[in-house]
């Protein structure tokens, strides 16, 4: 995998910064494409039901629970 990435990201009205691979931006932004969302609804969203996982983490988990589901899923 790359290096680091970091975006800026505005949460609940409050900036804040994101740094993941390439390659999980990649998938996020696939998946926001697919639902018609923007990024930063797609990440307000897994940002709302992370519970006590880092956002980092959680954006990780949900890009690889997508890339493994499959194009029928």
């Amino acid at each position: 995998m790359g290096s680091l990435k970091k975006r800026s990201i505005n949460l609940a009205g409050h900036a804040t910064s994101l740094a993941l691979e390439p390659e999980f931006w990649r998938v996020l932004e696939q998946s926001a494409l697919a639902q018609a969302i923007s990024l930063a609804t797609l990440i307000q969203r897994i940002d709302a039901g992370r519970g006590e996982r880092p956002l980092a983490s959680a954006c990780r988990v949900f890009a690889l629970a997508q890339a493994t589901a499959g194009p029928d899923a």
